[in-house]
């Protein structure tokens, strides 16, 4: 290869990647109807996702994908106005599905217990995952290196459908994880602790890719660091 790092744009794609806002909602944002997988951003992760877009609105960007989860499409909905782009739905992106790791509480309308049941499921997502490296550590989840490779394969496709260009994707910390472990050639695919709005930019040429940028969170306030 006479360009290992892809410093020649025009054979590779450039590939940016964002985790979600803060999608943690205080006690009183949460529905009462109940916890599910697919929560919106709170407050904190709309204000992350508007500071995100103030940041990245002068960049060119030719395409946006995002995860199917409203988290992510929140995400990415101030930058998306912005650059008059509609974001593309990737399945492949979609989080990790974890198993349940301790039972939600039984009333349903006791928002308090809510926000701390979610709180502590996930302190004990990332303690599980982060001392193993490996997320077949959370009970009855999707298999660790299945999600890699469905991860890796919609990343490659993605890139490799955009030769030459700029694209950037919303997606979640586990994806950003996995794709990043991948380049780097690590065992684990759980490594580090993506923050939220973070950005991680790889550059791709068909199954080379390079890692330019990891976890950058230049944009983020003080106030908002690391709610999960």
């Amino acid at each position: 290869m006479q360009d290992p790092f892809l410093f020649q744009r025009e054979n590779a794609a450039e590939l940016f990647i964002v985790r979600h806002g803060d999608a943690i909602p205080e006690a009183d944002e949460i529905i009462p109807s109940g916890i599910y997988d697919d929560l919106p951003l709170s407050k904190i992760g709309r204000q992350q996702a508007q500071d995100l877009a103030e940041r990245l609105s002068s960049i060119q960007f030719d395409a946006i994908y995002s995860s199917p989860l409203l988290r992510c499409q929140q995400t990415a909905a101030p930058l998306a106005e912005r650059l008059n782009l509609t974001p593309t739905i990737v399945d492949g992106i979609k989080e990790i599905k974890l198993g349940n790791l301790r039972p939600m509480p039984g009333d349903k309308n006791d928002l308090a217990a809510l926000y701390q049941a979610l709180q502590e499921r996930q302190r004990d997502i990332v303690r599980l995952a982060g001392e193993t490296g490996h997320w077949d550590a959370v009970p009855d989840s999707e298999p660790s290196n299945a999600f890699r490779q469905r991860v890796v394969a919609a990343f490659d496709d993605i890139a490799n459908r955009h030769i030459g260009q700029r694209v950037i994707a919303f997606a979640h910390g586990g994806v950003v994880n996995a794709y990043a472990a991948e380049t780097l050639g690590l065992e684990r695919d759980f490594f580090f602790p993506a923050a939220n709005t973070s950005i991680t930019v790889i550059r791709v040429a068909g199954k080379k890719r390079v890692l330019y940028i990891l976890n950058d969170i230049g944009h983020i306030r003080r106030t908002q660091m690391m709610r999960g």
